[in-house]
């Protein structure tokens, strides 16, 4: 367990932060004060919660007094694996664009089960707007972005604010929102007991089903032997009006996440939330991640959308 850091102890962490903390970030070296125009910063391994060491984050911010807006980066890695640093090239090429970029970790399946990395998810947003002005974030404009089993929960972030099962209060800043304003989500598992039929109407297996798999890991049980709380997990079962906008995408030629599960879901946030803040890519050839998902054009796409919904 992590020592406890209230929050009236943060500007004593942060001056310690801005000397040893805070890494050169092209170059250009970090500052905490505020109201001025400020250079470019990354700050490593800030702690969103103090449960487990897994609980932090990767803060990086543009140069400018701001506030900027700042994007939730969720790693994939099938719930088990993967890290922060993953999304590095992204978060500059976020910062490049004039967005701050948070690249979180979170509880794996090994060491906790659903709702654990939501709660954690949710956590990360609730510190980021409790410390904005700190940042130099705008606590009114953030976002998220996921892949994989990133995209699940970055979807998460996208539906479900203020259902209670899945906030985490008692991780810390309780009394902030969780919620974002805009989404792009890639690839991601969705509804986990639909999983196995929909690739084998594609021509291809997966076994989501079975107690071993990276589904039923991150649930605890057999997802189909409790349905009722497999669909906890699902970002769908939340949809209402006043979710956040969505990027959805996925490719049509990924045989370890049916695309239908991109597609169904995009079909349901339409539904309620209609085309304006609603989209989907189905990039023809396209597998699990890959050029269609890394190339400048895409990376254009997703900040042209969060430009326009943040």
């Amino acid at each position: 367990m992590k020592p406890m850091t209230s929050i009236g102890q943060m500007g004593m962490v942060l001056v310690t932060l801005a000397i040893s903390g805070c890494s050169d970030f092209a170059g250009d070296s970090g500052s905490l004060d505020t109201g001025v125009a400020l250079e470019r910063a990354i700050f490593n391994d800030l702690p969103y919660a103090e449960i487990a060491d897994s609980q932090v984050l990767d803060l990086y911010v543009p140069a400018g007094a701001g506030p900027h807006p700042v994007i939730v980066l969720v790693h994939g890695g099938g719930f088990f694996t993967g890290d922060k640093r993953v999304h590095q090239d992204d978060a500059a090429y976020l910062v490049e664009q004039g967005f701050a970029a948070a690249s979180i970790n979170y509880r794996l399946s090994g060491e906790a089960t659903f709702p654990a990395a939501v709660q954690d998810c949710k956590a990360a947003v609730r510190f980021l707007r409790a410390n904005a002005d700190v940042y130099r974030i705008d606590p009114d404009r953030i976002g998220s972005w996921g892949e994989s089993a990133g995209g699940n929960l970055a979807a998460m972030l996208g539906t479900s604010a203020g259902d209670v099962g899945l906030e985490g209060e008692a991780l810390g800043n309780a009394g902030f929102a969780s919620d974002v304003t805009a989404t792009v989500t890639m690839f991601p598992p969705i509804d986990f007991l639909t999983i196995d039929e929909q690739a084998a109407a594609l021509g291809f297996t997966t076994n989501t089903d079975d107690a071993g798999s990276f589904e039923s890991a991150y649930m605890g049980f057999a997802v189909q032997s409790d349905p009722e709380q497999t669909a906890r997990a699902n970002p769908t079962t939340y949809i209402d009006a006043d979710d956040a906008a969505f990027l959805v995408q996925a490719g049509d030629a990924d045989e370890l996440m049916p695309y239908t599960q991109s597609e169904n879901f995009y079909d349901a946030l339409r539904a309620e939330l209609g085309d304006e803040r609603t989209h989907f890519d189905l990039f023809e050839g396209a597998g699990h991640g890959g050029a269609d998902f890394d190339s400048e054009e895409n990376l254009e796409k997703i900040v042209s959308f969060f430009q326009a919904h943040l």
